[in-house]
């Protein structure tokens, strides 16, 4: 039998590329490829890069340079780049980046294993910008027809294939799984909503290599929470680039209000959380799902980007303070505990001091959660990129310190306010180091800080807990689990 090929994933960017990387994970797994964590011990590193920012360009550049240097001295035979940065680049990334071995596109997901293999022999893949946007979406079952995944964990899929089909694919009459490979074992998982986007900020490239929006079939997406829940996944959190405009290419745009019940009632699943939702398209009936339905988190990850009139108007966006403290005022009404972040452009061409005073004004008033402040650069197929009034660097960066200082005060502040509040906290880790770490619903991963418990006592990860805050440290809280060691839904399970 041939040595069975090696292949890391290394993922940066946003968590929709971390639901790319474990599905192209899925793929390759069902192909007879061994994943690895670590590039040193794979023969083939795979890089899903991110072409959003040039903080986040670099970053993606750094890591193909750094596994290209495993080549001399490991078992690293090629590396390939992938994702958001590739897609957007294509041939110009590979002509100016002779150390990737091969990059590839959206398109080139669904054959990944051909390719690798190709560019390991020594093959060249020819680099482009692909125009099948749907690429991006998971293959749906029907499409799959006899080519289901099982994978690890799934026994009972596993246990009945006949000898004679292929390693790794199910009959077309037994369970189907999602083709996807979780590559951690945590009791969080983003699920894919959506891709592209149909909105046109002036600031923004994300249309120009996602591509326009196209949604999710909501029976494949139940389907991938069930098989997450089996997997051990007790939160999932929907990602795409516009939550709020889910549906409306499937002729209903309210298909969200719809859907979270019953990804809600997923046996196993103990949250659901929506991300990435615009103040413009976030009507009544998605606030009330949001911030009334059992195990939907009421959690308003609301993209703002500004506050003054006239930068929101040459970002080709709408809205104003007082709006926005309207909406934010309409969603405590329903659920006075809900979390809110945002993320600010400052910077932005033509912004005066007046617009950062009005933005000031709304910080400080908005009691947001997490608040993520960057400072403005020009991006290559922008309507931005053409504008006047570009502000002097230094300028730019005086307002982006200013507003990073302002919103880590208000935020800490916002923490507090959580004092003497009871939490429903999804414990994540527990160590001798820090103890039980979790989160809290308005805490989303990696973003929105987290909740340290007092005790671990009892307490697993994937456990569900009520604690009371007790003390903060930033924007974390500290709290203390109580008598009862869980919520009341735990009962019985």
């Amino acid at each position: 039998m041939p040595e069975r090929r090696t292949v890391a994933l290394v993922t940066l960017g946003c968590a929709r590329n971390e639901v790319d990387s474990e599905e192209l994970a899925g793929r390759l797994a069902a192909d007879g490829w061994e994943l690895v964590p670590e590039a040193a011990d794979a023969d083939v590193a795979v890089v899903n890069t991110c072409g959003f920012v040039e903080a986040a360009k670099k970053d993606s550049v750094d890591a193909l340079l750094e596994a290209n240097d495993l080549k001399d001295h490991g078992r690293t035979q090629a590396v390939v780049a992938v994702g958001c940065m590739a897609e957007r680049y294509g041939k110009e990334l590979a002509e100016a980046l002779p150390e990737a071995d091969g990059v590839l596109g959206f398109d080139d997901y669904t054959d990944i294993s051909d390719r690798l293999r190709t560019i390991l022999s020594g093959g060249i893949h020819a680099s482009h910008t692909p125009r099948d946007r749907r690429k991006l979406l998971p293959v749906s079952p029907a499409e799959r027809q006899n080519t289901d995944v099982a994978l690890p964990g799934h026994g009972d899929v596993s246990a009945s294939i006949p000898a004679d089909l292929p390693a790794g694919v199910a009959p077309a009459s037994g369970p189907r799984a999602p083709l996807r490979r979780r590559l951690d074992s945590g009791p969080v998982a983003s699920v894919k909503l959506a891709s592209g986007c149909d909105r046109r900020c002036s600031f923004c490239a994300i249309p120009a290599f996602r591509g326009s929006f196209v949604s999710r079939r909501p029976s494949d997406v139940l389907g991938e929470t069930k098989w997450l829940a089996a997997e051990g996944v007790r939160e999932i959190m929907l990602v795409s680039e516009n939550n709020t405009s889910y549906g409306k290419d499937l002729g209903d745009i309210r298909l969200l209000e719809s859907l979270l019940p019953e990804l809600a009632a997923v046996e196993g699943i103990e949250r659901v959380r929506v991300s990435y939702l615009q103040p413009a398209e976030l009507r009544p009936g998605l606030i009330d799902v949001l911030a009334s339905t059992p195990q939907v988190a009421p959690y308003f990850d609301l993209s703002f980007q500004h506050s003054a009139p006239g930068v929101l108007r040459a970002m080709r966006r709408f809205g104003d303070t007082d709006r926005f403290l309207g909406l934010l005022e309409q969603i405590r009404s329903r659920a006075p505990q809900a979390g809110a972040r945002s993320n600010f452009i400052v910077g932005f061409p033509g912004e005066t001091e007046e617009d950062v005073a009005e933005l000031e004004r709304f910080l400080t008033g908005a009691r947001l959660d997490a608040i993520g402040v960057f400072g403005y650069s020009d991006e290559e197929g922008t309507e931005a990129l053409g504008y006047e009034g570009k502000l002097d660097p230094e300028i730019v960066a005086e307002r982006l310190s200013r507003i990073s200082r302002l919103a880590e005060e208000l935020t800490s502040q916002r923490a507090e306010e959580r004092l003497g509040e009871t939490v429903e906290v999804l414990v994540e880790t527990i160590d001798d180091e820090d103890g039980a770490v979790g989160r809290g619903a308005h805490q989303a991963p990696e973003t929105d800080g987290q909740t340290l418990l007092t005790s671990a006592e009892g307490l697993v990860p994937g456990r569900m807990v009520l604690a009371k805050v007790v003390a903060t440290e930033g924007v974390d809280l500290v709290a203390e689990p109580l008598p009862s060691a869980g919520c009341p839904e735990e009962a019985g399970r």
